[in-house]
């Protein structure tokens, strides 16, 4: 059995750890709440945006749009296709960064040529991750100008994403990008998903209950459909990218509210167990020192 000082110091190391997930517990939630009230704040003008996109198509049907262009010349096995991951910028979440990564893998697997597959990671730990794999002889080339943290989402930064993707799409750098992130179900339940960013699909946008686009009586616009669309459809692809970045952090925090609340929980059955130990020894001690103290006045007296 450990001695007393010993035991102590242990209890006190792990009091602090305790302070310290208590803490993260806390901030957490914290960010949590607020980037849902950010979002939430934001949602209506994307959703505006989808209506309105809606409209046009269904007064336009015949319309062309570059940003609608699926590049059906190209074979598969030639098509460049990006990846937008989001991971995390840093551990003590769970599995929240592995069932990312482990995703992407599976993903990754199932493209022909994996030479034509281009990763944009955000978050340290998923850049870190594929970057050594590269050294390590895997061959999806990762963006290494793409450093953008997953901490507090902006739209902003979503923005900037969404100029850069769609300036490689326009360029032909990219024939398809896919964005990769984890949706938060519900607080017990989160799913890393797949959602296809570029080329949009007019499906997408207004679909009849038979599946069918629906068509409406011709109506002109000004300036023409085609320069409307191309201010809308960025801004779209801001809204889809910055709801990402939000669900993905939210998810992030949920894990780590869960994983730091399970620390917690640890350490306090920790303490009560060394506390019993630290009781025991004292106890011993205590006993031990009152044996002393009889034999030594048993053999005064004697």
């Amino acid at each position: 059995m450990a001695n007393m000082r010993e035991i102590r110091e242990r209890i006190a190391s792990i009091q602090q750890i305790l302070k310290i997930t208590n803490a993260m517990y806390l901030m957490s939630s914290s960010k949590l709440k607020k980037a849902r009230k950010s979002l939430e704040a934001t949602e209506p003008y994307f959703y505006k945006l989808q209506s309105t996109i809606d409209s046009i198509l269904e007064h336009t049907p015949h319309t062309r749009q570059f940003y609608f262009d699926r590049r059906t010349g190209i074979p598969e096995e030639k098509r460049q296709k990006g990846y937008i991951v989001i991971t995390a910028d840093k551990g003590l979440c769970g599995s929240y960064n592995h069932n990312v990564l482990k995703y992407t893998e599976q993903v990754l697997e199932k493209n022909t040529d994996i030479n034509n597959c281009h990763l944009f990671i955000m978050g340290h730990v998923g850049r870190m991750y594929f970057q050594h794999r590269n050294r390590s002889g895997d061959k999806a080339s990762v963006d290494g100008e793409f450093l953008y943290t997953t901490q507090n989402p902006t739209l902003y930064r979503a923005m900037e994403i969404a100029e850069m993707i769609l300036e490689k799409f326009e360029n032909r750098e990219l024939d398809e990008v896919h964005l990769i992130y984890t949706d938060m179900v519900n607080s017990n339940l989160q799913e890393t998903r797949t959602v296809q960013l570029l080329p949009f699909s007019r499906r997408h946008f207004g679909v009849a209950p038979d599946g069918t686009l629906k068509k409406l009586p011709k109506a002109s616009f000004v300036p023409s459909p085609e320069e409307v669309m191309n201010y809308l459809i960025p801004q779209y692809a801001k809204g889809i990218i910055y709801g990402a970045m939000v669900e993905a952090f939210c998810c992030e925090q949920q894990s780590r509210m869960t994983a730091m609340d399970a620390a917690t929980t640890s350490a306090k059955d920790m303490i009560k167990e060394l506390s019993l130990l630290y009781n025991r020894a004292r106890q011993a001690a205590i006993t031990q020192e009152i044996t002393e103290v009889c034999g030594g006045a048993a053999s005064i007296s004697e």
